[in-house]
């Protein structure tokens, strides 16, 4: 897996996103356990994807400490609407139970979502993979 400023989807590099994704959900991890913290969250197709650390401010001090070489930017589920994203985003978190020690930047898990055709079938789409 490549580290540093490239994201990976299935470990490969990703040069762009697919053109029905509309957001995706994330990893950032560190090479070695500096702080043992991990970050997921989900992005969008603006056009500072490639570049984008997170919103976490701890994460991104880090990123400046230690330098984009030290974190791999892993791509998790690429998804069709922002819905799905949070959706995905939130069961991410919850099942890594990043709330519940310090491996992980986020200090928050923010949801809201609605249930709609679009969520169901991507996540059956999901489910057979």
């Amino acid at each position: 897996m490549k580290t540093g400023t490239n994201w990976t989807y299935n470990d490969k590099v990703v040069e762009e996103l697919p053109e029905d994704c509309e957001a995706f959900v994330y990893l950032i991890t560190t090479k070695k356990p500096l702080k043992g913290r991990k970050n997921k969250r989900r992005g969008t197709k603006e056009s500072d994807w490639k570049t984008y650390w997170g919103s976490s401010s701890h994460l991104n001090d880090d990123v400046l400490k230690w330098g984009e070489h030290r974190f791999t930017r892993e791509i998790l589920h690429y998804c069709p609407s922002r819905g799905v994203a949070s959706y995905l985003e939130a069961r991410e978190q919850f099942e890594r139970k990043v709330l519940e020690n310090d491996d992980y930047y986020n200090g928050i898990i923010n949801v809201r979502i609605g249930g709609s055709d679009i969520l169901k079938e991507s996540l059956k789409k999901i489910s057979k993979n």
